[in-house]
This record gives C-alpha cells, structure tokens and sequence, in this order.
C-alpha cells in the first residue's frame, strides 16, 4: 500500500492511508485477532454477516425497483 505526501502534507496522507487501511478492512481484522475466536462461534459470526450483507443488498434492490426513500420517514405529531 503507497500513499503519496504531497507538499510536505503529512495530516492529509495521513487521513488517505487511514481510509485506504478501513477499506481493505485492517482495522478490523486487528480487532478479530486480539483474541481467540473458536471456531463455533467464528462461523456464527460469517453467518450473522452474510444475513447482515443479503439483507442490505435486498433493501437496496427494493429501493431501487420501488423508488422507495432511502430511510423511513417517521411521523412526528405537530406541537401545539
């Protein structure tokens, strides 16, 4: 991974090497790696994610075929 300084601008690299570094998902990796994980609940986990994931995936093709809002609007009663 390369992440370009450019003048002398070490905070803005910075910030791109931290995104590029959440993107590839480093930062979690190094959170599941702390500790032991067995591997019952390991595959608890991939299962949990991969509902997580199809779930996100049907919303968003839902929204699309439908022209649904991206957020539900809550009903908020008027103040007197």
């Amino acid at each position: 991974m390369q992440v370009v300084v450019r003048d002398n601008n070490v905070d803005q690299a910075l910030r791109a090497l931290k995104k590029k570094l959440q993107r590839e998902g480093v930062f979690r990796e190094m959170k599941l790696r702390n500790y032991y994980e067995k591997p019952s609940e390991k595959k608890a986990r991939q299962k949990a994610e991969a509902v997580r994931r199809a779930r996100k995936l049907a919303r968003k093709r839902a929204q699309r075929e439908s022209g649904l809002p991206a957020t539900p609007a809550v009903a908020r009663p008027a103040r007197p």
